[in-house]
């Protein structure tokens, strides 16, 4: 049966990293599966009022993706991507139509700030607004509390990090 997994965290957090090295992992092990970037379904403008991250608009276009995904034989979905509520994540599996677990990905601000300032170190713009989000994301996820566990993204390499999500969520193939 198919089943997906968000890495959800901050900004900065490592989800798209950590995302991609799990489906490294995946791929190493003959898992069947697939590497969405909730970002990218997203990345559209403007932004219609009322709903500034576009999320109408990233669940029409993840349930086309994933449908194509599943439809062409993955088992495994792996997406990165932020849930600040309950009821986003109850959108995203009714996108997904396969169960989904959360994985938050967490790691200190320090870091945080550290990864962003390298990230975006020729967009003065674009690391004041990532700096400012960090904090104030952070502190969304943790009251939302939407994941099934947590992972420190703060230590390791991004493979190590993949591992242990890997065996959190159970996924041993």
């Amino acid at each position: 049966m198919a089943e997906a997994l968000l890495l959800s965290g901050t900004v900065g957090a490592g989800k798209t990293s950590v995302a991609d090295a799990l489906g490294d992992l995946l791929q190493e092990a003959g898992v069947a599966g697939a590497v969405i970037d909730v970002d990218w379904l997203r990345r559209c403008w403007p932004a219609p009022p009322g709903d500034r991250f576009h999320h109408d608009l990233t669940l029409r276009n993840l349930q086309a993706v994933a449908g194509t995904y599943l439809a062409a034989g993955a088992h495994r979905l792996v997406l990165a991507g932020v849930l600040e509520s309950r009821d986003q994540r109850d959108d995203y599996q009714a996108a997904l139509g396969v169960p989904l677990t959360v994985c938050r990905l967490h790691a200190d601000l320090t870091t945080v700030r550290q990864r962003l300032e390298q990230r975006h170190a020729q967009d003065p713009a674009g690391l004041a607004w990532h700096r400012e989000r960090c904090g104030e994301l952070d502190d969304i996820l943790r009251r939302a509390n939407v994941e099934d566990f947590t992972v420190d993204g703060s230590t390791g390499s991004v493979h190590d990090i993949a591992a242990a999500v890997r065996a959190a969520a159970g996924w041993k193939d």
